[in-house]
């Protein structure tokens, strides 16, 4: 049996039985049959629209990239729950465009998603014309200061990682 074809995709099917199981009320065989169903169904009925993902290459550099953002959301939870209780009138929300190195679309979407897991900012779009994230912060007061710690924490390793 070629378990690629039932799997295309096996860390989705774990997130979709995951968050189906975790998603429901209570634990029981029923979400569990549910969600395995729906892992089993959902991948390779989407399997035409994904792009292939770039190979990881450097799984160290996965690691420590997965504990700076763990930190960084846990200090922009708290950075952002700081702010919001204050007056609205201090925040000093922008757009600001940050320019890529990367040229992969794939991992540069990666950066657009881990740019939005960090509370505060969210990421609108990756230009792949011109190779640029476009982000929405909550509050900032170094746009410069803002755009080199996105490249330094959370771009260089991704080009590391995925070596592009």
């Amino acid at each position: 049996m070629n378990w690629r074809r039932l799997l295309p995709r096996p860390y989705l099917s774990i997130a979709i039985f995951t968050l189906c199981v975790v998603l429901t009320d209570a634990a029981s065989p029923g979400s569990a049959l549910l969600g395995a169903v729906l892992a089993l169904a959902i991948p390779p009925l989407t399997a035409r629209l994904w792009p292939d993902p770039p190979r990881v290459r450097h799984a160290g550099a996965a690691l420590r990239l997965l504990m700076i953002l763990l930190v960084d959301i846990v200090l922009a939870s708290l950075s952002v729950a700081r702010r919001v209780v204050g007056p609205p009138g201090r925040l000093r929300s922008a757009f600001i465009e940050v320019p890529l190195d990367l040229r992969d679309p794939y991992v540069a979407t990666m950066l657009g998603s881990i740019v939005s897991l960090t509370p505060g900012t969210v990421s609108i779009d990756v230009d792949h014309e011109r190779w640029v994230l476009q982000v929405h912060v909550l509050d900032v007061e170094d746009t410069s200061a803002l755009i080199a710690a996105i490249k330094t924490r959370y771009e260089s390793p991704l080009k590391e990682i995925f070596e592009c």
